[in-house]
């Protein structure tokens, strides 16, 4: 080889060197796309968010950009990882990727932009038995591929909370009245089977009572919350907490739930200032009456199925981040589903309470969000979003048939909601 063709030959290579660094420095943007026509899989999407947080990479989360878009630094891992789960993403340059920052920053429209940089560590209070009903939480994590522990009773009362960013409370009684469930199904072996298991962790734990050994744990899920905890909660596990908190030392428990009779006039001693958002409920003191409170708007509620649908509220991205960060979808009416606890009673919400979520024609509020002392807590009506009346016993819902599901994508925002920088974490 002549020395002219191999000085020509060092010339090519370098062009194309310098032609593949040119065009690796334009394409340094993966932006995930989150609404409608520009994502299949929404739900794995917030996984492949977890994911990088994971790996230590931040993060910015386009509040009201294309459905609440994710704009994360260029990584081959993070492409090939979209890939496989099949999540829609477009890599973009430099360029592009700054006039997106700039449209977002722009007073004339409701965009914001949060960091999120860490990923955080998930509990998931649970029962470690099967329980004949599922959790929709758990599914969607499992689902979305994000990691998470299970805690129960013997974890929280030994002060393991704290050990973890976010908290959810599973479909739950804190009452001690094992869901409400013993006029249909208290010869189900289930029920006998969670009723024993029950008294024998209370009594392990050093507790005469189930109902005590509940209120004792929802005083540390509330003290959690107090230290900066994030709590979330859906359907049973809502209002049941709720009535925890204002029967501290007050038995309302009836002798086929805790051996003894309810003591007198307990409706008169509940104590509304601590409960979280709700005041002046009323407790259905049958017990075989399938419902806790008046909380609930589930009995004597006449809405079809096909008109069922809430709608999110929009708030002002540039101000009101957190409600902003909740509220993320790609459409503003969701699918109505029933649980338990369906939605809540708008009269008997406390003034502070942020509602997200409104069935407005009814009186009915389905996603609500407050703080408390430098934690937050957001609560969700219904058990499933994808099954609109699940039953004890029915089969799991494959959310691999649903994975764009606006109802499931509200779950998912609480999830990256610690993620945030505290700076932007303000109403």
């Amino acid at each position: 080889m002549t020395l002219m063709m191999m000085t020509f030959l060092s010339r090519k290579i370098a062009l194309l060197f310098l032609l593949l660094l040119a065009l690796q420095a334009q394409a340094i943007q993966l932006l995930i796309p989150m609404d409608e026509e520009g994502q299949k899989e929404h739900l794995k999407a917030y996984g492949i968010a977890y994911y990088a947080l994971e790996r230590g990479v931040e993060i910015e989360w386009l509040l009201n950009y294309r459905g609440g878009s994710f704009l994360i630094p260029f990584d081959e891992k993070l492409k090939l990882e979209c890939r496989i789960r099949n999540v829609s993403y477009e890599v973009i340059d430099d360029a592009t990727a700054s006039s997106i920052r700039e449209a977002i920053s722009s007073p004339a429209v409701n965009q914001s932009i949060v960091k999120l940089e860490t990923a955080p560590k998930i509990a998931v209070y649970s029962p470690k038995s099967k329980q004949p009903w599922d959790d929709a939480v758990t599914l969607v994590l499992t689902y979305a591929e994000i990691p998470y522990d299970v805690v129960y009773d013997r974890e929280v009362i030994n002060d393991l909370l704290p050990k973890y960013d976010w908290l959810h409370l599973h479909h739950e009684d804190f009452t001690g009245q094992y869901g409400r469930f013993y006029a249909a199904f208290r010869t189900a072996p289930w029920y006998i089977e969670q009723k024993r298991e029950q008294e024998a962790l209370a009594a392990e734990l050093g507790f005469a009572k189930v109902s005590e050994l509940k209120s004792a744990v929802a005083e540390k899920i509330r003290e959690y919350t107090i230290g900066g905890g994030f709590l979330f909660a859906m359907c049973s596990a809502t209002d049941s907490y709720e009535i925890s908190l204002a029967a501290l030392n007050v038995d309302i428990c009836e002798p086929m739930f805790d051996g003894d009779a309810a003591e007198p006039n307990y409706q008169n001693k509940l104590n509304f200032d601590r409960c979280n958002a709700f005041e002046n409920f009323q407790l259905v003191q049958n017990p075989n009456v399938y419902e806790f409170s008046n909380i609930d708007v589930t009995n004597g509620r006449k809405i079809a199925e096909e008109r069922d649908y809430f709608s999110l509220f929009e708030f002002s991205a540039k101000w009101d981040i957190v409600p902003t960060m909740l509220t993320q979808n790609h459409v503003q009416m969701v699918k109505g589903f029933m649980g338990q606890t369906t939605a809540f009673r708008k009269d008997l919400i406390k003034s502070d309470v942020l509602i997200l979520g409104e069935f407005k024609a009814a009186g009915e509020a389905r996603y609500i969000h407050g703080e408390l002392g430098m934690g937050t807590w957001t609560y969700y009506g219904g058990h499933d979003p994808e099954d609109y009346q699940h039953r004890v016993g029915d089969p799991k819902t494959e959310l691999e048939l649903y994975p764009t599901s606006p109802g499931y994508r509200l779950i998912l925002n609480n999830i990256l909601f610690p993620a945030a920088k505290k700076k932007n974490q303000k109403t």
